[in-house]
């Protein structure tokens, strides 16, 4: 039960957020036992968002996981989020944030996990 929340400064369009989407989905299998069949992912472009004080282009990716994982998996979406962020949204690794959130209350279809 993965869910990543992408904010960013830049307008992106349709094709645009599909491919972050695709992007996205094949990196969260890079948390053991996390897939695409239970990502969910929201995409806000066009945020008033500011990073050291500029507004040049920047992203934050908020990932929430229902478990936990150990740091080697953090560390490797890490890098996978960085190379997506540049290719897909043009904004360099050290111009994003990404945060990890672990759950262990996860709710879905009226039922808890």
């Amino acid at each position: 039960m993965p869910y990543i929340d992408v904010t960013t400064n830049i307008s992106l369009d349709k094709e645009e957020i599909d491919a972050l989407k695709a992007d996205l989905g094949d990196a969260i299998s890079l948390i053991p036992g996390k897939s695409e069949s239970w990502l969910m992912i929201n995409i806000r472009d066009s945020a008033a968002l500011f990073f050291q004080g500029s507004g040049d282009k920047a992203a934050m990716f908020d990932v929430s996981i229902f478990g936990s994982a150990d740091g080697g998996a953090y560390d490797e979406l890490t890098k996978r989020i960085c190379a997506i962020s540049a290719d897909k949204l043009g904004v360099p690794a050290d111009r994003i944030y990404v945060k990890y959130s672990e759950y262990t209350h996860w709710g879905w279809n009226g039922m808890n996990f």
